[in-house]
């Protein structure tokens, strides 16, 4: 016998049964019911994880205004940290938890959207043309929230809506409800952000939507979705900038694995695995990775403040975490962290807010978008009696298109274009490259922590880095090598202070004749410094992979910008000597240049979607560092 039968009668008699959760985890055939007291800390570092028995010691509701640990952007809402430590953790089996939990439609009024259709049409609109289309980022998230009242008990229709989710909603990381006594949220979250478990850190990316309204998904259908380049570029931005986060708390960066369709009740998503080991603290991993780009966007900083530009209010829980923190048998530190998506909050008024949001990409329409947001909400507005369920399979159906050979093809052909550096298992004690093995180096760091990445390459090369924020100037003396590295806005700015900064420190490099590579900001302000004009693009250049002349070699490689330096030759005359230029045959775009003692790059040969990249920096770097310098054509 458990506890849950008396904390059930409890919500049935009208009464608050205490702080409690139940958390069903993807794939196990019993719940995890949580008790003990709630209580609130101001930071992801104050968060209780006592030494004792092995287990689950605290989960933590961590609310999205926390991003400003990280000094980021957000409309501080107040939405509090709260903390449940628990005393008592008991197993429930999944049949008896369903005839425990209550049967009985959730009653609700006034159900409606803040934001309407139209007006959220529009804000989609503004931010593909005012932030993607000049140079801000490469994906942003924008949520809108459905709220309503709830009629009767909200605690009870919290519960009666976990019962609808277990029975119809599938392919969840975690089902859930979690009570506070201030708050109850409820819910089926497809995504893992982020685990630890015997040193190995794990997050989980998903992105593109499938939507289908039958008990299964159209084959046909779906086939068309995976080969549709918006929702494959979708997730290849996602999964850039998720291998940016685990190059910070992995300590060799992370190995993708996958892609994998994850199939739900309403729709299907894609996603990767991104698995590395690392030895933080899980508070600093939570913190080191707030939030997901799957509900933020890329980079990651300037998207919080597109974010708290274009939504204008609090997002209170949507896409903050769950965090359950607890200890192994040997002592360790253990987490499990789902992202805090096809959510509900209830207060205890009975006050109801579903937040949903969509990924907004070059290729993305406004009316794309909105339908998206519905299709995301399906699931949990079901649950509470705002919507339709989803059709229940036939029996003996095929319940798994995922197993589908030809899915699984069109699934494994997402790699082909992408680097193997990220795909394979790399080497512990790799000898690098010769003449690059224990040169140091420090990477500037543009506010685009693909640095991040940029740094693991360098090391796989053999070079020792040091990585710097931009704002953080410092003596660079002692270094073989500078790289001033990417970052979003507009190059041409003459007064924004990330600009001036950079700028004044590649025309200090550029005076001393110190070995510099520019990667993409970088390169950018370096080809202005070198006297070649620059251009904003037509159509951006975020998310894009391309085949380009590189110094006589075709390579593949990934961009992310919307600006670019134009030439009309191959060979620039500059104070600095000659450089030689790699330049696009159609519109003179300057993919590269070379120099004595310079290099840059427009492309990112760190991103997965350069598998040429880490040759390309190998070729550059013998270049920079070699006495002689880099060959330019006379």
């Amino acid at each position: 016998m458990t506890h849950l039968p008396a904390l059930l009668a409890d919500v049935a008699a009208g009464a608050d049964p205490g702080p409690f959760a139940l958390v069903r985890r993807e794939g196990a055939d019993h719940l995890d019911l949580f008790t003990g007291p709630v209580g609130t800390v101001r930071r992801l570092a104050d968060i209780p994880l006592p030494d004792g028995t092995p287990g689950p010691r605290t989960l933590a509701l961590v609310p999205y205004r926390q991003i400003a640990e990280r000094g980021f952007a957000c409309v501080d809402d107040g939405a509090p940290l709260e903390c449940l430590t628990i005393d008592l953790h008991e197993r429930v089996d999944l049949p008896a938890a369903l005839a425990a939990l209550p049967d009985g439609p959730v009653v609700t009024r006034d159900a409606r959207f803040d934001v309407t259709d139209e007006e959220y049409a529009a804000t989609v609109g503004r931010v593909l043309t005012d932030e993607i289309g000049r140079g801000e980022g490469a994906n942003f998230v924008v949520h809108r929230t459905l709220r309503a009242t709830v009629q009767g008990p909200p605690l009870r229709a919290a519960l009666a809506a976990l019962r609808s989710l277990l029975l119809a909603e599938r392919g969840a990381y975690w089902t859930f409800v979690v009570h506070t006594g201030t708050r109850t949220l409820v819910g089926a979250s497809p995504e893992r952000h982020v685990s630890v478990d015997d040193g190995l850190v794990m997050m989980n990316p998903i992105s593109g939507t499938f939507r289908h309204t039958g008990a299964t998904a159209d084959r046909a259908a779906l086939l068309r979705f995976l080969a549709d380049p918006k929702e494959v570029e979708e997730l290849y931005m996602v999964l850039d900038e998720e291998l940016k986060m685990m190059a910070t708390v992995a300590d060799r960066g992370g190995q993708v694995v996958g892609p994998y369709l994850k199939e739900m009740s309403h729709l299907a998503h894609t996603e990767y695995l991104l698995a590395g080991r690392g030895s933080m603290d899980v508070r600093d991993v939570l913190r080191e990775t707030m939030f997901a780009p799957t509900v933020t966007g890329s980079p990651m900083e300037n998207a919080c403040r597109v974010i708290a530009r274009h939504e204008r209010t609090g997002r209170r829980y949507y896409a903050g975490v769950l965090a359950l923190l607890g200890r192994d048998g040997t002592g360790r530190q253990t987490l499990d962290a789902p992202i805090l998506i096809r959510t509900a909050e209830l207060s205890p008024g009975g006050e109801l807010r579903v937040p949903v949001g969509a990924t907004l990409v070059r290729h993305s329409t406004p009316d794309g978008e909105v339908a998206e947001t519905h299709a995301k909400a399906a699931g949990v507005l079901a649950a509470l009696g705002l919507g339709p369920q989803a059709p229940v399979p036939a029996a003996g159906s095929l319940g798994r298109l995922a197993e589908d050979p030809e899915v699984r093809a069109a699934l494994a052909a997402r790699n082909a274009p992408l680097a193997r550096f990220w795909l394979d298992q790399r080497p512990v004690d790799a000898p690098g490259r010769p003449g690059l093995a224990g040169r140091r180096t420090v990477i500037v760091d543009g506010e685009d922590t693909f640095t991040g990445m940029l740094a693991h390459q360098l090391r796989a090369l053999g070079l020792a880095v040091d990585l710097r924020r931009w704002d953080a100037p410092g003596p660079v003396d002692g270094y073989d090598l500078v790289v001033v590295g990417p970052g979003p806005g507009d190059p041409t700015d003459p007064a924004e202070p990330r600009m001036v900064a950079m700028r004044d420190l590649l025309s200090g490099l550029l005076a001393a004749g110190r070995p510099t590579l520019a990667v993409c900001l970088g390169h950018q302000l370096l080809c202005g410094l070198l006297g070649l004009p620059l251009h904003r693009r037509d159509a951006p250049y975020q998310g894009l992979q391309r085949e380009v002349p590189l110094f006589g070699a075709r390579r593949r490689v990934g961009f992310y910008s919307t600006f670019t330096a134009r030439a009309d030759a191959d060979r620039l005359d500059t104070p600095y000597g000659p450089v030689e230029v790699a330049r696009d045959d159609a519109d003179g775009a300057v993919h590269a240049l070379r120099g004595a003692g310079l290099a840059g790059v427009q492309f990112h040969p760190e991103s997965v979607l350069s598998p040429d990249g880490v040759d390309v920096l190998a070729d550059l770097l013998t270049g920079l560092l070699s006495k002689e310098g880099p060959l330019v054509n006379a």
